[in-house]
């Protein structure tokens, strides 16, 4: 069933009729069900919101994690029954190795340079990188430069989605995903040859193995369950030259109740001057969102600057601010690299955020 009413326009984000914004009213993260309304008022032009429904915005920089230990610097921010997102910081090599028994990990390398050494093999890594680590494989993490880090927890099998029509090379082949090969592991600060503790997750409260031999004793491998790494320079945007792409099209790692996409720069649809450039404005009716900003100009929205996250909850619109529609005329190309999580599950903030909330970043919509 389909029906159109009113003043509307034949394509969905172009020629938008003059005297309107459009914003899009869809089922299932712009895969579901979907209307397009044609209001005459951006639906986030707001003057008070009250009650604890809002969007937020932290500074993540502004946490209070020292990186001397990184299980302690592993600060949960927001979560759900689903996902945990933490921040952390690592500034020495562990003297411990770690294993998760509650979920997959997937650590995104905000800053620094170093290695991760696990059960498979060693990988070296730096900023842009992406880690996937299988629940219950032993790591441990050994900076050359402190390592600022985004970490997903997944109760879930992370997975790569389904690329459909596009094919399973589209956004980045499966050939440019390193796995570790075992190698001779380092001695962690402190063993001497001796007593290797692995620190254990489990129903989120740790645990320690001691061995007397290094834990990391792995001399071979086979299977298609492992460690694998991913840099955000191999993974290639799919472009509309005369159409804005949804932000699923930009889907990386999927798990159950979340999926997880990666924004870089990429070509606007300069294809046709009625096409929109923007995102378009949306409800956000099944999904929770979460935006990591990286790295560029993060043209969509004012006054974020890389390392903060906003948090904008179902129940309540978003879409781009002001300034940032105006910043788009005549723009041909983005510059940002951004992490989002979509949750399907309600995210709840942690009392580690209190601090490092922008209070005022619901009044960023305003003229």
């Amino acid at each position: 069933m389909y029906w159109s009413k009113g003043t509307v326009t034949r394509q969905a984000h172009v020629g938008i009729p003059d005297g309107t914004v459009e914003e899009e009213y869809g089922r299932y993260g712009f895969s579901g069900r979907v209307a397009h309304l044609y209001r005459k008022h951006p639906p986030v032009g707001w003057t008070a919101l009250r009650g604890t429904l809002r969007p937020h915005a932290y500074r993540l920089a502004d946490l209070d994690h020292d990186g001397t230990d990184y299980l302690e610097s592993r600060t949960a921010f927001l979560r759900n029954g689903d996902v945990v997102l933490h921040k952390a910081r690592l500034d020495a090599p562990m003297p411990y190795h770690f294993r998760n028994a509650d979920a997959d990990e997937i650590i995104f390398v905000h800053q620094g340079t170093g290695r991760i050494e696990t059960d498979f093999g060693p990988l070296d890594i730096f900023r842009g990188h992406y880690v996937v680590i299988p629940r219950g494989t032993v790591y441990r993490l050994i900076p050359e430069e402190p390592f600022d880090l985004l970490i997903v927890e997944s109760r879930g099998e992370v997975q790569i989605p389904d690329r459909g029509l596009m094919g399973r090379h589209a956004l980045f082949d499966p050939n440019v995903i390193d796995v570790p090969t075992p190698a001779e592991p380092t001695l962690p600060p402190g063993t001497n040859g001796g007593g290797f503790e692995v620190v254990v997750q489990r129903a989120g409260e740790l645990s320690t193995i001691v061995y007397p031999h290094h834990p990391l004793d792995v001399v071979g491998w086979r299977g298609d369950l492992t460690v694998w790494r991913l840099h955000t320079d191999d993974i290639r945007p799919v472009l509309s030259e005369r159409y804005h792409l949804p932000p699923s099209a930009h889907a990386t790692f999927v798990g159950d109740g979340w999926v997880l996409c990666t924004f870089l720069p990429r070509g606007l649809e300069t294809g046709d001057p009625e096409a929109l450039r923007v995102p378009f404005y949306h409800a956000n009716i099944d999904y929770d969102e979460v935006l990591f900003y990286h790295d560029g100009d993060f043209f969509s929205r004012e006054g974020i600057d890389a390392g903060m996250v906003t948090f904008h909850p179902q129940g309540i619109h978003h879409g781009p601010q002001p300034g940032a529609v105006r910043a788009a005329d005549g723009k041909e190309r983005t510059n940002e690299v951004a992490v989002m999580v979509d949750t399907i599950r309600p995210l709840v903030p942690t009392g580690a955020v209190s601090g490092v909330e922008v209070e005022d970043y619901w009044k960023s919509w305003q003229e």
